[in-house]
């Protein structure tokens, strides 16, 4: 096993995935939700299917994580079975759950504070910290869709309040003893990374308000041994 490892991570590509390159070198990838575009479970099937496709094709990366966001209506629906298909194809689909990849403990979430109507995974905000309840301490790198509120500007304001997660900032920064890397996408404006107390936040969005792909993954240096992250670029 390396010692350093390169983990490559990006969101919200919204049925733009197939414009996506990625370098060569990297160990892990890891996408935060919101491979879909459309409302509507049956017009988001084919999107989800082709994106599943599109990641399970791109060379020369060794494990590639996922989740599902707000807009991967079809994959909540069950019209898609995201975690058969991408076990088929040598993909990790997390649907709030854990998996240990390359001696790094990951848990990924699809759920999000309301945000609209019709959208997937959304669950109010008087319930989810029982979702964030359920995350084990033994979380390294821990994957969410939604962000919380009030960290490094990775979430916006809308009509006087932060669309952030309070029970989820509470849980990043009090009751996980051992997280190195958060990453989130869901909005869009966020995009961008901030470093409190020795743990790295991660807005990983390559679209932005306007839908159009101009940001870029996030690419991570990262010490297996030490368990920490040792350079983050674009």
């Amino acid at each position: 096993m390396k010692n350093e490892i390169k983990i490559l991570i990006f969101s919200d590509t919204h049925s733009l995935h197939g414009k996506l390159e990625f370098p060569n070198d990297i160990d892990i990838s890891i996408f935060a939700g919101d491979a879909g575009t459309y409302r509507s479970p049956i017009m988001n099937v084919n999107g989800i299917l082709d994106f599943i496709d599109w990641y399970a094709s791109v060379p020369n990366i060794k494990h590639k994580i996922w989740i599902s966001g707000n807009h991967d209506t079809s994959v909540q629906a069950g019209l898609v079975d995201a975690k058969k298909l991408s076990e088929e194809k040598g993909l990790i689909y997390l649907q709030h759950e854990s998996c240990n990849v390359e001696g790094i403990e990951f848990f990924g979430s699809p759920y999000t504070p309301t945000f609209g109507v019709g959208w997937a995974f959304n669950v109010p905000r008087y319930k989810i910290k029982d979702y964030w309840d359920e995350i084990p301490l033994s979380t390294e790198i821990l994957i969410t869709h939604g962000g919380p509120e009030k960290i490094g500007g990775l979430n916006i304001v809308e009509e006087g309040h932060d669309v952030g997660c309070t029970e989820l900032m509470h849980v990043l920064l009090n009751k996980l003893p051992n997280l190195k890397i958060f990453c989130q996408g869901h909005i869009h404006e966020g995009y961008g990374y901030y470093e409190e107390n020795g743990k790295l936040f991660i807005n990983a969005s390559v679209l932005n308000r306007d839908y159009k792909l101009v940001n870029k993954p996030f690419i991570i240096t990262f010490n297996l041994t030490e368990k920490k992250v040792i350079s983050i670029n674009t």
